[in-house]
């Protein structure tokens, strides 16, 4: 009898420091996930089209299109709506917080972080978002 193993799980990380995104993937990857990359908004919006990630963290300070902007757009789009976002910030003044809440993220880790608690945050919005799938 086969057993059904899940893909390890699409984490799409979105932020315009080049040394945050390769920290990150560098913590993800050592978790087995996939890690896709975007540097603003706008290269999210076009690589969430291409794959479906099952995550997407994001920082809200960048050009072009900030994050805040880009969950707005992820949320009003009918294919993107349900991804499970993670904000990664600086931006940690409690009318932040409630603008990320407002707009259903998930989660809300402040910069600098932990990596050890921003993959358990990861995780954890991973396993409910598996949880609620299925």
């Amino acid at each position: 009898m086969a057993s059904h193993v899940s893909p390890p799980p699409r984490v799409l990380v979105v932020d315009d420091t080049d040394s945050i995104r390769l920290l990150m993937r560098t913590n993800f990857e050592l978790e087995g996930w996939t890690v896709l990359e975007a540097a603003d908004g706008l290269e999210c919006l076009d690589v969430v089209v291409d794959t479906r990630p099952d995550l997407i963290t994001i920082d809200v300070v960048m050009p072009r299109m900030d994050g805040l902007d880009t969950i707005r757009a992820l949320r009003s789009n009918p294919h993107t709506h349900d991804i499970p976002v993670v904000v990664v910030t600086t931006q940690a003044q409690a009318y932040d917080l409630q603008r990320g809440r407002d707009l259903g993220v998930e989660a809300y880790v402040t910069k600098p972080f932990d990596p050890c608690d921003l993959v358990a945050t990861v995780r954890e919005v991973l396993e409910l978002s598996r949880a609620s799938a299925s």
